[in-house]
């Protein structure tokens, strides 16, 4: 079984129209979520959400590539060992 890890995956919306596909994505690995915060940054017309996850590396790998893959956003993941 593979290691789980802590990470903290920030994500920056800038077209809201594919709001519906990245709440998809984040379902897909809802049991790896611990928590969530969106914030909509209305004055530079983007939205930026934070997701601390505890999940094998290569969920979170994966799980950042088809967010990161999305037309007008943009995502990066912190990792630690815990």
């Amino acid at each position: 079984m593979e290691e789980k890890r802590l990470a903290v995956l920030s994500v920056i919306v800038r077209d809201r129209t594919v709001t519906e596909r990245l709440n998809a994505c984040l379902s897909e690995y809802g049991e790896y979520i611990v928590g969530r915060m969106g914030i909509p940054y209305r004055g530079k017309g983007v939205s930026v959400l934070s997701i601390v996850l505890d999940a094998p590396a290569s969920a979170l790998n994966a799980l950042t590539g088809k967010i990161g893959m999305l037309p007008g956003v943009s995502a990066k993941a912190l990792f630690s060992k815990i």
